[in-house]
């Protein structure tokens, strides 16, 4: 088979053969084409757990790495150790710098994003962009677990698209798929999945900044619900707007 060196051509590529690929195929044929470190950051939510087991039970050469902010709920760390005892593998941890956060919180305070979007943002900034930098560092090809239907932010999204800031393919495995099918996957493979989703928890991330959503409300509802924004996202998944292939793969 012939490697396509470029990467943007080859983002282009992936995002065209998404389309007909379940998702371990679109792993595999990730891992096929892309040379170097490939690297998946999982928030240890339903979805993430659906692409865990798929990389860990078929020993992909993928390093499944989160991001531990430090405002974790209990129940996600409990999640995180089931993981590694049933799959015998290590999800590896990347922190926020410890003289950031201090800055951070004799800046704002403890919980100082309540009380503007600006000190959210810093938050995030310090507890979840800069960890991420260095999560990526070296790799040629970064995995999420986005869904199109979540927002309408990333229902844009494509399957591949080569971010140029971050300089790496960007691949959603999971884009065109519901959370009841991922749902139904992950109960009929006994994939460990948070207690906080069958208590409402449809989006997780920090304990101070999700809530549980209310019939009727947007999947997403329940993150940073003070702020009036309906396109809230931590700053992860903001779109490139240099980036190739942008539009949907859906």
């Amino acid at each position: 088979m012939t490697m396509i060196q470029d990467p943007k051509l080859l983002a282009d590529t992936l995002n065209a053969e998404f389309g007909a690929m379940t998702p371990l195929d679109r792993l595999k044929s990730l891992r096929e084409k892309v040379k170097g470190r490939i690297v998946f950051t999982t928030s240890l939510g339903l979805e993430d757990q659906m692409l865990t087991h798929l990389i860990f039970a078929n020993n992909l050469k993928i390093d499944v790495v989160t991001l531990d902010t430090g405002r974790l709920f209990p129940e996600t760390y409990d999640v995180w150790r089931e993981t590694e005892e049933k799959y015998g593998k290590r999800i590896h941890a990347k922190y926020p710098q410890a003289e950031a956060l201090e800055n951070l919180i004799e800046e704002q305070g403890i919980d100082g994003f309540y009380y503007a979007k600006e000190f959210r943002l810093n938050c995030c900034g310090v507890r979840k962009i800069e960890p991420l930098g260095r999560a990526l560092e070296g790799a040629t090809a970064w995995v999420t677990g986005l869904r199109g239907d979540q927002s309408q932010n990333r229902l844009g999204m494509a399957f591949a698209s080569y971010e140029t800031q971050k300089k790496l393919i960007k691949a959603n495995p999971l884009l065109d798929l519901s959370r009841e099918r991922i749902a139904h996957f992950c109960d009929d493979h006994g994939v460990p999945i948070n207690a906080l989703h069958a208590k409402g928890f449809l989006s997780i991330g920090c304990a101070p900044c999700t809530r549980a959503i209310q019939p009727g409300e947007p999947e997403r509802a329940g993150r940073w619900w003070w702020e009036d924004d309906t396109k809230r996202e931590c700053g992860l998944h903001v779109p490139d707007k240099t980036t190739v292939s942008e539009g949907a793969g859906i």
